[in-house]
């Protein structure tokens, strides 16, 4: 069973193995540096659907599909389903969770979502309580603006620091058996508050919980950042992922040489001319698409989440973060 190492670091002795995933997204994200890895990609935002969140649980459900597909899992096997998105009373994994019908657990970590359902994940098949776990989550640009700040339609100017939310989704199998790439260690974060209230400046909001989960992991297991072939951050974009390396340095940490942003690789400079990438997609895409089709022997995957909520925003209150880390180790030193 997982083991308790330091702190806020859980080992997970059976290595349980991430058997089958699947990453789909919008048109512009296909159109990014990680578009050729990516399972499936809708030409359009509204993909043939009624709504935008229509649209979004459709590329949950279509994950989840190809997830089970290529690792050869039969829905019906699925012992667990682990999901979250960004929506009020995370709606879209609850319909998703209706057509996947297998026994459901609803998460709410904002961006962090994707590494908080590899956690979950990783606890109930190492515990022997699941054979197959599905950990799934999403976001769509469109969606989440109507919510958090003003619909598209709306035509709101942006300010630089601002970050464009991803639309896609992804899905991942952790099973107790099989080949792929498994769980090594999850760290869960705390919840930390900068003091942010501006909903655009979220890289700077959630820079401070993905440094203090960085440190925490490397002080628990006695690493250092060289220990990975690489580190990467969820969704802190270029304004985010600057002050996070200057925390790093302030406690003795260079991370130059092997530390990346999701929010920075997914689209390109030409794509965007903000700070970047956020959404529970970012980190999701970008390490099941991107980051698995490397030769990496061992990564250390930081998904980050800003824990505020419209009615939060509207009556002045700063915006708290999260950040959950997942060790993953991949097997003769690639896929």
């Amino acid at each position: 069973m997982a083991m308790k190492v330091g702190s806020q670091t859980f080992t997970f002795p059976s290595r349980p193995v991430l058997t089958g995933w699947a990453t789909v997204s919008g048109p512009k994200e296909g159109q990014g540096p990680a578009g050729a890895y990516f399972d499936k990609i809708f030409p359009d935002l509204t993909m043939q659907q009624k709504s935008f969140e229509k649209a979004e649980q459709l590329m949950m459900i279509t994950a989840v599909e190809i997830a089970l597909e290529k690792g050869g899992v039969a829905k019906d096997a699925v012992d667990v389903f682990v999901a979250g998105d960004l929506l009020n009373q995370i709606i879209i994994s609850g319909y998703s969770a209706l057509k996947v019908g297998a026994p459901y657990l609803g998460i709410y970590g904002a961006c962090s979502s994707f590494c908080e359902g590899l956690f979950l994940g990783g606890l109930l098949v190492d515990g022997g309580g699941a054979q197959y776990v599905v950990a799934a989550t999403s976001s769509h640009n469109c969606t989440a603006e109507r919510q958090f700040r003003y619909p598209t339609e709306y035509g709101a100017q942006l300010p630089p620091w601002a970050q464009h939310t991803v639309t896609g989704a992804a899905a991942v199998v952790v099973a107790a058996r099989g080949s792929g790439p498994v769980l090594e260690l999850a760290t869960v974060g705390k919840v930390m508050d900068l003091g942010i209230k501006d909903p655009y400046n979220m890289g700077a909001a959630m820079a401070p919980a993905a440094a203090d989960t960085i440190f925490t992991h490397l002080a628990d297991t006695g690493r250092q950042p060289g220990d990975y072939d690489l580190i990467v951050t969820g969704d802190l974009g270029r304004v985010g992922r600057e002050l996070l390396v200057e925390l790093a340095l302030r406690q003795g940490h260079d991370l130059s040489a092997n530390y990346r942003d999701c929010g920075e690789i997914i689209y390109s400079r030409e794509q965007t001319e903000n700070a970047g990438a956020s959404g529970c997609a970012c980190s999701a895409l970008v390490t099941l698409g991107l980051l698995f089709n490397q030769n990496y022997r061992r990564i250390l995957v930081v998904a980050t989440g800003a824990l505020h909520s419209p009615t939060s925003c509207q009556q002045g209150d700063s915006i708290p973060a999260i950040a959950h880390a997942v060790s993953i180790e991949f097997p003769k030193g690639g896929q």
